[in-house]
């Protein structure tokens, strides 16, 4: 996308009890750790990651206008991570008018395990999402899970997103094959709306 830049967004990021940061070095090493641990992975479409590439990837993040990723921390400890990808929204462009270029976001996040069941995804993807919605002023912010993922499509419904389709198949998989998928999605004016 032409045009595009990164926005002025300060890092780190605080919640109610946890830190958003950009990644260093030393963080993906360390969340390399977890990352291709049996527990996080059977969720991921990318199951093992080679870590130089990871490396390289999150560390090229940092300056991607379209990607605004963060590592998450608990007490000085990175137990997560967490991306909102900037792309255009669906539509045909009419001369003299505004194109809808950076106008949709897709959230994701991955956390260590033994951090479920504490509110740590829901609190980090509210984050995000204000993010979205508040300073990149996004039109619409969307996640996809498989559909046996019981936890994060319940995060996804905690931040009062509604479930557009369930894509029977539609996900590869590679230890389990075709697998069901979950997608959800949030309007701008929609989000104004749910109770904090």
């Amino acid at each position: 996308m032409r045009g595009v830049t990164r926005p002025d967004i300060e890092w780190p990021r605080r919640t109610e009890r946890l830190e958003l940061r950009l990644p260093t070095d030393e963080d993906i090493t360390r969340v390399l750790e977890w990352r291709n641990h049996p527990d996080v992975r059977r969720w991921l479409i990318r199951t093992t990651v080679e870590p130089e590439a990871f490396r390289r990837a999150w560390l090229d993040s940092i300056d991607d206008p379209l990607d605004h990723a963060a590592f998450v921390h608990l007490d000085g400890e990175v137990m997560g991570l967490v991306s909102l990808s900037v792309s255009d929204g669906l539509g045909q462009h009419e001369p003299g008018k505004e194109a809808w270029t950076a106008s949709e976001g897709m959230l994701g996040y991955t956390f260590a395990p033994g951090y479920s069941g504490k509110g740590y995804a829901t609190e980090t993807a509210r984050a995000l999402i204000d993010l979205g919605f508040g300073e990149l002023g996004l039109h619409r912010i969307t996640a996809a899970c498989f559909a046996d993922n019981h936890a994060s499509w319940r995060v996804m419904e905690k931040l009062g997103m509604r479930r557009e389709q369930h894509g029977v198949q539609d996900s590869w998989h590679a230890e389990l094959g075709w697998v069901d998928g979950y997608t959800y999605a949030i309007l701008r004016e929609e989000w104004a709306a749910v109770p904090r």
